[in-house]
């Protein structure tokens, strides 16, 4: 019975996101960026289209999806679109993801490595971003990029990056949460190391509650690979959700997959699922992909990893994040949304 419940609502799903979604046609400049999965991200050089700190440019709201969309089943696992977007606030990057319907769950926007100014033109594109519906009727998040070198960025510069996102001028949340990367995958002795994202972790908390009590953050760390357990242990948890995958696609079906999103030094490499009962806290970031079908392929894959979130895109190094797939950011949102 259950399984023809499941049938019915992906059935109705992809019924329902078949229409097409409005296109949005917004200034852009492109540009590059430098990172590696191991290093921070570069957000490049200031560009001079850029719009004044005072002043906003002119976006146009996020599309509604042409049929409502419904809501996965209570109970019911899924897979959902986390897109990290390592480009300037009027890339064509990010406005095809501000044109996409349904959207992706999680956007990550990335101005300097989290140190440029998070002014008046990344604030306006967070808005039209934060206004997109995913395909299981919930909001996209916005999260600001910062990096903390493995847990040894002075720890003041760390806050000073948080404050960049939370703390506008004008007094208001653009933003979601934090996308910590970077970030080291191992406990540190009398797990010191854990302890310091944990820290790290309730910042982020306290100042978004700071500016509104009934926020409801997302915190994320990016350690690229499996995770020691103890980052997951119940009230000492450092992120709500872990990249514990972030290679290419060759590496992904081949010998790179080391056997699980979390380890311990005793016993290895273990799906973690008894640590997310929810099935949400696990993203897979896969580059090199090399069609369609193999994007199909990896999300596929994702889920049966025990990904809550996952990403492919055929960019490929030395960034991969600073360009979006050679097929739509739709054809990925939409197929995500058939996995549960």
């Amino acid at each position: 019975m259950r399984r023809a419940v499941k049938a019915l609502y992906a059935v109705l799903v992809t019924a329902l996101l078949a229409a097409p979604s409005p296109a949005a046609t917004l200034p852009a400049s492109a540009r590059g960026a430098d990172p590696a999965p191991a290093g921070p991200a570069s957000s490049g050089p200031a560009s001079s289209d850029a719009a004044p700190a005072d002043r906003a440019p002119s976006l146009p709201p996020a599309p509604s999806p042409t049929a409502p969309p419904v809501p996965r089943m209570p109970g019911v696992r899924g897979l959902e679109i986390g897109v990290p977007a390592y480009v300037w606030a009027n890339d064509p990057m990010l406005a095809g993801l501000t044109a996409t319907g349904p959207a992706a769950s999680v956007v990550v926007l990335n101005p300097g490595n989290g140190d440029a100014p998070f002014d008046a033109a990344w604030r306006a594109r967070a808005d039209v971003l934060r206004g997109g519906t995913t395909a299981t009727g919930e909001k996209t998040k916005v999260l600001g990029y910062v990096h903390t070198d493995h847990g040894n960025r002075d720890a003041a510069a760390v806050r000073a990056s948080v404050d960049n996102y939370l703390k506008a001028p004008d007094g208001r949340l653009h933003v979601d949460g934090i996308f910590f990367d970077v970030v080291s995958r191992d406990c540190g002795p009398a797990n010191a190391t854990r302890d310091h994202y944990a820290e790290l972790r309730r910042y982020v908390e306290d100042a978004l509650h700071a500016v509104d009590p009934a926020a409801s953050g997302l915190v994320v760390n990016n350690p690229g690979t499996a995770i020691a357990d103890c980052y997951l242990e119940p009230g000492r948890r450092t992120a709500d959700v872990f990249v514990t995958y972030e290679d290419t696609y060759a590496a992904y079906t081949g010998g790179g997959w080391l056997g699980g999103n979390v380890f311990d030094p005793l016993n290895g490499y273990r799906a973690g699922s008894e640590l997310d009962p929810g099935g949400t806290a696990f993203w897979h970031l896969v580059h090199d992909v090399p069609d369609a079908d193999a994007m199909r392929t990896i999300l596929r894959t994702a889920f049966d990893r025990g990904a809550g979130y996952a990403y492919a895109t055929s960019a490929v190094m030395p960034n991969p994040w600073n360009t979006g797939p050679a097929w739509e950011f739709r054809s990925q949102t939409e197929h995500a949304a058939t996995l549960g």
